[in-house]
């Protein structure tokens, strides 16, 4: 159940309509993918266990509530050594301003997304990444605007 191919018509559908709308009752979804209220807890249960389904919260506009700057953020690190990774991945994990990280393919080893209050605190979480995590290059781009924000991944199939 965790690769797309074994998620069926039904469950397609749930994850449409839970991605859209995250606060959605059960008995509103069960009506919105036509199976009865119990069929749909059931296979909404499935899903979650599975994983498929993380969690459910609210997104939030950083624009709207002050956070300060909202940085996407270039890291490469010194050598490509899984040891390297993990001591980087475990830092990564204990930095509140990392709100997003993802190892990638290419020259760059990893893209973060960082919300900090100004440039002075980005410059000494940088420092912190150089001199304790083994970073060589950091490149950021500040955002500013988001004329697309992110609302779901596409669900294929019909």
């Amino acid at each position: 159940m965790t690769t797309d191919r074994s998620l069926d018509r039904i469950d397609r559908k749930i994850l449409r309509e839970l991605q859209g709308e995250g606060r959605l009752s059960n008995a509103a979804l069960a009506l919105r993918v036509s199976l009865s209220q119990s069929a749909c807890l059931s296979r909404v249960r499935r899903l979650e266990e599975a994983g498929v389904i993380q969690s459910y919260h609210a997104r939030l506009n950083p624009f709207h509530i002050e956070v300060g700057l909202v940085l996407i953020v270039e890291v490469t690190l010194a050598g490509r050594h899984p040891e390297e990774r993990m001591r980087f991945e475990e830092a990564m994990l204990r930095l509140p301003q990392v709100v997003e990280a993802s190892h990638v393919s290419g020259d760059t080893d990893y893209i973060l997304k960082v919300v900090v209050g100004a440039m002075p605190e980005w410059n000494a979480l940088k420092d912190l990444m150089v001199q304790e995590v083994g970073a060589t290059r950091i490149i950021t781009h500040v955002i500013m605007d988001t004329p697309k924000a992110f609302k779901g991944y596409p669900i294929g199939g019909s």
